[in-house]
C-alpha cells in the first residue's frame, strides 16, 4: 500500500520560514517523480514545485527565489523548504508522486498523493 505522510506545517509569521516533509512507503521512491501542490480556502490547488527522478526541479513563478525543492532517495522522502513566507502562501500543502515525468506541474499528471499539511502565515 502506497503512502505519502506530510509533515511540518504550522503557524509562521510573515517572513519566516517552515521545511516540509513528506515521507513515502509502498512504492519505489527514485523511480518516481515527486511534487508539492498547495489550496487555499476557495482556490483550486495548484502546483508549487515539482522534482524528477533526475533531480530537474521546477517551480511556480510565485514562489521561485524563495520555496526549495529536494529529495533523499535513501531516506524515501522529498522535502520543501520554504523561506520569506507570505500570507498569500497560507493553503494546505499536498506532495505527490508521478511514474511519468509529462505532466509534472499538473495535478492530474501525479498517481499518489498525501492527506496534506496546514501552513498559516500570519501577517
Amino acid at each position: 500500500q502506497v503512502q505519502l505522510v506530510e509533515s511540518g506545517g504550522g503557524l509562521v509569521q510573515a517572513g519566516g520560514s517552515l521545511r516540509l516533509s513528506c515521507a513515502t512507503s509502498g512504492l519505489t521512491f527514485s523511480s518516481y517523480n515527486m511534487g508539492w501542490f498547495r489550496q487555499a480556502p476557495g482556490k483550486e490547488r495548484e502546483f508549487v514545485a515539482a522534482i524528477s527522478r533526475s533531480d530537474s526541479t521546477y517551480y511556480a513563478d510565485s514562489v521561485k527565489g524563495r520555496f526549495t525543492i529536494s529529495r533523499d532517495n535513501a531516506k524515501n522522502t522529498v522535502y520543501f523548504q520554504m523561506n520569506s513566507l507570505k500570507s498569500e502562501d497560507t493553503a494546505v500543502y499536498y506532495c505527490a508522486a508521478a511514474i511519468n515525468s509529462l505532466r509534472l506541474t499538473r495535478s492530474r499528471g501525479y498517481d499518489y498523493w498525501g492527506q496534506g499539511t496546514q501552513v498559516t502565515v500570519s501577517s
